[in-house]
């Protein structure tokens, strides 16, 4: 009985290091003043000094803030055409920024976030996704309950082109350019090499992917399982460089990813996480926590500081 006692200890102690958090502190953390308490899902920087971040109340409430001094300070802005949340953002190649969210909603704008127009697609769809590619077709990602998604193509007028439906669920929708890009979601990676024409499974697997970060070739992606994966090669091969399903690790459930160069990148999540790697991926060390907030996307800033929304309106600015 001595030997299954000292057997038990030892599995039992190399299991609390193993789950042990490495834990890191920020410089400074300033919480910015967004005149808002809904949730912000997504941060953008369009170009140096501008910045959009969006979000809303579920059925009540579109809420768009934009930045001219490089995210230091913030105006809101809230479509009446458009009353619900916005969940997805995307960028044009010739900088047009698109919103997309409840009831086949969307709002874009052309002119840098100053005015925005409204059109709706779909009637009833819930738009997680979409961005124009090229000029002539945009691409528009919905899900239903995680069990169901339809890929829309629409054309410049926002009519309808075609529509491909899946039994599966769909988070987000990120182009690498006119013709390739990727729709990821609960279980699944799909890619396209035909401007959404046609979309074939990637093999990754075991997490619902939550959001890309992609330079050029090489993709870091991460998921609410608490996995990050990467690869070299525009999709053609994936590793996982943290298992989120390895009972070993810490638990997270991660919303967002942003790589500074191929070694510096961070992820944030729910319940205030901030992660920190400093070898491209491989190992992650967490931040002491400012926030109990759920943290849904995160954005580097021109001068290397990071911007993180999240619900209730929070925006921080951080200098790692």
């Amino acid at each position: 009985m001595g030997r299954l006692h000292y057997w038990i200890f030892i599995l039992a102690f190399t299991f609390f290091v193993s789950c042990k958090k490495d834990l890191v502190h920020f410089q400074k953390v300033y919480q910015l003043n967004t005149g808002t308490t809904a949730q912000l899902d997504n941060v953008r920087f369009i170009n140096d000094t501008l910045c959009i971040a969006a979000g809303g109340v579920q059925f009540d409430q579109s809420v768009i803030l934009r930045s001219v001094d490089g995210g230091y300070t913030w105006s809101s802005y809230s479509s009446p055409d458009a009353p619900k949340e916005m969940y997805g953002m995307g960028i044009s190649p010739n900088g047009n920024i698109y919103l997309s969210g409840i009831d086949g909603d969307v709002l874009h704008s052309k002119d840098a976030g100053q005015t925005w127009q409204f059109n709706r697609i779909n009637d009833w769809l819930v738009y997680k996704g979409g961005v124009f590619p090229t000029p002539d077709t945009g691409i528009f990602v919905s899900t239903i309950l995680q069990r169901q998604c339809t890929i829309t193509r629409v054309d410049s007028n926002f009519n309808i082109l075609d529509e491909q439906t899946f039994l599966l669920g769909l988070n987000g929708i990120y182009m690498t350019s006119p013709d390739n890009g990727f729709a990821i979601g609960y279980g699944t990676v799909m890619k396209t090499t035909n401007r959404g024409n046609s979309w074939s499974f990637q093999d990754v697997k075991g997490d619902d992917f939550t959001a890309m970060d992609i330079h050029g070739g090489e993709i870091w992606m991460c998921g609410a399982n608490g996995g990050v994966y990467h690869t070299y090669n525009g999709g053609t091969n994936w590793s996982t460089l943290r298992n989120g399903n390895d009972i070993a690790l810490v638990r997270y459930m991660l919303r967002s990813i942003v790589f500074e160069d191929g070694q510096n990148g961070w992820a944030c999540g729910d319940n205030g996480v901030m992660l920190y790697s400093n070898d491209g991926g491989n190992h992650w060390m967490e931040y002491n926590k400012f926030t109990a907030n759920t943290l849904r996307s995160i954005a580097l800033c021109p001068n290397g500081d990071l911007l993180v929304a999240g619900d209730a309106g929070s925006l921080y600015r951080i200098v790692p």
